[in-house]
């Protein structure tokens, strides 16, 4: 049996309002989702454990994942993000496959981001993956700034869960990546 590591992890959400990130936090960490749109006030973090094994370190990781969901609106950003970024590990940045501003919109973030945290582990979603007849990025676009920010993308649905565990293990192992300095081998 490998020795188990127990670690903890700051993931923050950042996006425009709408995108979908409290539906997304709501199926990985809940396994639900309800189409009924509420707008995020203030900040909310929930608690999930993510365990990752490398069994080529022989060590298991027993990460508590703390996600943090900030409302999207523009007025508030300045207010929130000193608090809202500091002791983050890993960044979830979402946009909205049917809003093409909503892609652009995650400069904005990630240049608040990088003020406080500096550069860390990032994966994009592009969300709403399930509104086929609806989408406006393409996949050139959503590459190219996953591309500029040295980020893994996946196209996800809130709806349906496509791709919703990987996106977290994928962070999950990134943000393993960069604090321990394991080598990449991953079997979950």
């Amino acid at each position: 049996m490998m020795p188990t590591k127990n670690v903890s992890c700051k993931i923050c959400f950042i996006g425009e309002g709408g995108v979908g990130k409290t539906s997304l936090i709501g199926r990985y960490v809940y396994d639900v989702f309800d189409d009924k749109y509420l707008t995020t006030i203030g900040t909310k973090i929930t608690r999930k454990e993510l365990i990752l094994n490398y069994p080529k370190s022989n060590v298991r990781i027993k990460m508590d994942t703390m996600i943090w969901d900030i409302m999207g609106q523009k007025a508030f950003r300045g207010l929130l993000r000193e608090a809202y970024f500091h002791g983050a590990k890993g960044i979830i940045g979402v946009c909205n496959l049917t809003d093409k501003e909503s892609l652009a919109a995650l400069d904005d973030w990630i240049e608040s981001l990088n003020q406080v945290v500096g550069k860390i582990p990032m994966v994009l979603l592009a969300n709403k993956n399930d509104l086929k007849d609806e989408i406006l990025l393409t996949e050139d676009e959503v590459e190219a700034m996953a591309k500029s920010l040295s980020a893994q993308f996946f196209y996800t649905s809130a709806k349906t869960g496509e791709n919703v565990t990987k996106a977290f293990l994928t962070i999950g192992r990134e943000m393993v990546i960069k604090q321990l300095d394991l080598p990449f081998s991953l079997e979950s």
